[in-house]
């Protein structure tokens, strides 16, 4: 590679788009197939690690091994932190237990715990077993909690000082231990003797008092304390609610033990948002490096409850044989009802789905959003109701047929709105996750209705 290249190449760390460069990923490739280490570094060192782990996720899981087998040391304790779980899992197994120590090592608790869960027990083992005693602990610690949870997010490393100390104090005890501070931290925690939390103190604040100040006169209240157990949506919640950028969490004996940031409150909220927006179609989250085996096992189950749904609304045409027979008409309009109910079952979904994951919709006014999806179904059924029975009767020259449409469009619309909140809602007073069944739930009802509306009227008019 000519000078000239390596300098376009090191202007890429500047770029925030080298991953989505097809010219720099062909060229990965391109030394991936040609087993050229000192290329593939010579591109990849100067990227920043989420740009690297960007990268990777263009990749098949094959050249990511060949990768991960070639240039181990690309990928350091950042690096694997930042990558997705999928491409993470594949590029594990090609790297040796201390390399994984090692970078390890050089993450925060919560980090590493994030790493380490990824691995199978035995290679879990054999890693614990070259890190420090104290990672180790804290790690093991971690796992110990459900995924999911707060206990499993935490971060065991946080800035705390008695309430007795005045503000040099604590500055001082921090210069005197720079090593064992966390590498970001955006308060002090304020603690009794007891540790217990009982205040917080920004580091804007710290920068900007005096050194005589003692901690109590200027920390606030922490807003929340969170108990490790915490699902980490609702920790999420607490979050954005009340603007915060790190929590304590506290054992049950109300002692602090470690600390929630920001940073891990957006990855919870874009993965929580992308499994509802996945769970709506169906589907769980698919890698690029996914084999076709493995999307065909996440999605075939979903398909054949489709498929169930399905059978059970062709039964209901099957039915009204005799009408279809007799009347054409019904069998080109037929399938308008069912998918204007779909989409309107599924946008009033959409929104009751969202509005029960930000804590908008309570039992407090659920009973006013279910009125107003049903007025709104009801009126979008009878603007679409003249619209397509207007259609019709140019169409077929029949007023009976275009009333029959219009009064099937108006209550297969009503339905849906209906359907769409109610079907989420007793999701949730069943301890189900609404975003998961919903959509074939509300699928099934307005196909079902909107057949027996349309088809039911129709026979009993026209027949």
């Amino acid at each position: 590679m000519s000078d000239t290249a390596f300098e376009d190449d090191l202007h890429r760390e500047s770029s925030a788009s080298a991953e989505t460069d097809p010219e720099f990923v062909a060229e990965l490739r391109q030394a991936i197939s040609d087993l050229d280490s000192d290329l593939i570094r010579r591109l990849l060192a100067p990227l920043h690690a989420a740009d690297i782990a960007d990268v990777l996720e263009q990749l098949s899981a094959g050249q990511q091994g060949i990768l991960a087998e070639l240039t181990p040391d690309i990928f350091s304790g950042e690096v694997l932190a930042e990558m997705d779980p999928g491409t993470r899992e594949v590029v594990m197994d090609y790297l040796h237990p201390s390399h994984l120590a090692a970078a390890i090592a050089e993450l925060d608790s919560d980090d590493a715990t994030e790493v380490v869960e990824e691995l199978d027990s035995e290679r879990r083992a054999a890693v614990l077993a070259e890190v420090s005693d104290i990672n180790r602990e804290a790690v093991e610690s971690s796992l110990a909690f459900d995924d999911e949870t707060a206990g499993r997010l935490m971060q065991r490393e946080f800035v705390a000082a008695p309430d007795f100390w005045t503000l040099g104090h604590a500055i001082d005890h921090m210069r005197a231990s720079a090593d064992d501070l966390p590498d970001k931290f955006h308060d002090l925690f304020v603690v009794d003797t007891g540790f217990r939390p009982i205040g917080e103190i920004p580091v804007c604040r710290l920068l900007s008092a005096q050194r005589d100040v003692h901690l109590t006169d200027i920390m606030e209240p922490p807003r929340i304390l969170v108990k490790p157990e915490t699902d980490q949506e609702e920790v999420a919640y607490l979050f954005q609610k009340y603007h915060l950028v790190s929590a304590p969490v506290v054992d049950s004996a109300g002692r602090l033990t470690g600390m929630l940031t920001l940073e891990d409150m957006v990855d919870v909220i874009q993965d929580e948002n992308k499994e509802d927006m996945l769970a709506l179609a169906g589907v769980n989250e698919a890698g690029l490096a996914d084999t076709v085996l493995r999307s065909v096992r996440s999605r075939a189950p979903w398909l054949l409850v489709n498929l169930g749904t399905a059978i059970l609304a062709s039964g209901v045409i099957a039915l009204f044989e005799g009408a279809l027979e007799r009347i054409v008409a019904l069998a080109v309009l037929m399938p308008i009802v069912a998918s204007m109910g779909g989409n309107a079952g599924t946008q009033s979904l959409a929104v009751a789905v969202r509005a029960i994951a930000e804590r908008d919709l309570t039992s407090a006014n659920s009973m006013r959003v279910i009125w107003r999806e049903l007025a709104t179904g009801t009126i979008n059924g009878v603007i679409f109701a003249v619209l397509i029975s207007t259609v019709t009767l140019f169409w077929f020259r029949d007023w009976e047929i275009a009333a029959v449409i219009g009064i099937a469009m108006i209550v297969n619309l009503s339905l849906a709105g209906l359907s769409g909140i109610l079907i989420p809602l007793g999701l949730v007073r069943a301890g189900a996750d609404p975003a998961v069944a919903s959509s074939v739930f509300v699928t099934t009802v307005t196909d079902v209705v909107g057949f027996l509306a349309f088809l039911g009227l129709a026979t009993i008019v026209l027949l």
